[in-house]
């Protein structure tokens, strides 16, 4: 009992931590696309991941390359959609707030559950309906507000949201993919695979002779993306490992309130490097709906699975 008590705790350490890393990563990529253009930010996240990764596995599992000999067709179309969600994410986030983005972005786990309800023949019942209904309208409030509040901005916001609204749909598809291959393949070695073949699809479009005017802060900043991608993946796997992967989806979705809470204290700070963020009462509703919504069609998946259990 007191071993699946620590299993359960180690799970909690680990989600928080994927969250907590998540809860920065829009902060980071909103600085990172003043210096680059972002195409050049996804393919030094895939890449700096994949060396990192590849330098682990070499000296601790090294039979996982062998996924590069002859790969499934499901892990190259998985690899894809991730980097639709990468780019979807970070050329939205050029028109839109950290904030914003992470509220946006919500439509993929959600996404993600409609996929379980089409594909896998999950039975709907009405705490999906609600959570469904509750995320909608919460988007819809939120973005409501927030184009009032930019009326006489320059920035496309609209844009961005569509841009991550469909990074966040890709994102979907990819978790839906590695729901199947999860079963026949170890996570490491699909991580390995998927970030190599991103570093390469992106390769021909980033612009490497942009690092050459960056200063220490700025490669400070591309590491940390990099090392996001790895160590926040990392961690999620492991709380998965180690606790109800229910408990691990509540516990990430609630990345964006770190976002929020760290915008409001650089916006209250003024600082330089960063665009101040106002936060209303109708938008801080809006987005609490979301996520609200977003928990409740989480829960309401994993009530299923237990009926069936059961049954």
């Amino acid at each position: 009992m007191q071993v699946m008590k620590n299993s359960g705790q180690k799970g909690i350490i680990y989600a928080s931590l994927t969250a907590f890393l998540w809860g920065f990563l829009a902060i980071a990529l909103k600085v990172a696309v003043h210096e680059l253009p972002p195409v050049t930010v996804v393919w030094f996240r895939f890449a700096t991941a994949f060396i990192i990764l590849s330098l682990w596995t070499f000296f601790f599992r090294r039979e996982d390359f062998r996924v590069f000999k002859k790969p499934p067709w499901m892990l190259i179309a998985a690899g894809i959609f991730l980097g639709m969600n990468y780019l979807g994410f970070i050329s939205g986030i050029e028109h839109v707030s950290p904030s914003a983005a992470q509220v946006f972005i919500q439509v993929g786990p959600v996404g993600f559950a409609v996929s379980g309800i089409i594909i896998f023949k999950e039975k709907i019942n009405w705490k999906h309906i609600v959570g469904f209904i509750m995320v909608v309208s919460g988007i819809l409030l939120f973005y409501t507000e927030k184009i009032s509040e930019l009326a006489y901005s320059e920035n496309n916001f609209t844009a961005g949201m569509i841009m991550i609204i469909g990074g966040g749909m890709s994102w979907a598809v990819f978790a839906s993919l590695q729901k199947n291959l999860v079963q026949n393949y170890p996570t490491n070695q699909l991580n390995l695979f998927i970030y190599g073949l991103c570093a390469l699809l992106f390769l021909p479009f980033a612009f490497p002779g942009h690092f050459s005017s960056l200063y220490t802060g700025d490669w400070i900043l591309l590491l940390f993306l990099g090392l996001n991608t790895v160590l926040a993946y990392g961690s999620l796997a492991l709380a998965i490992k180690f606790t109800q992967a229910t408990r691990v989806s509540v516990i990430i979705t609630l990345n964006p309130i770190i976002t929020f809470i760290t915008m409001a204290i650089l916006s209250r700070a003024s600082v330089g490097w960063i665009e101040k963020e106002t936060f209303s009462v109708l938008s801080i509703a809006g987005a609490l709906t979301v996520l609200s919504g977003v928990i409740t069609v989480i829960v309401a998946g994993n009530q299923n699975k237990m009926n069936k259990k059961r049954g």
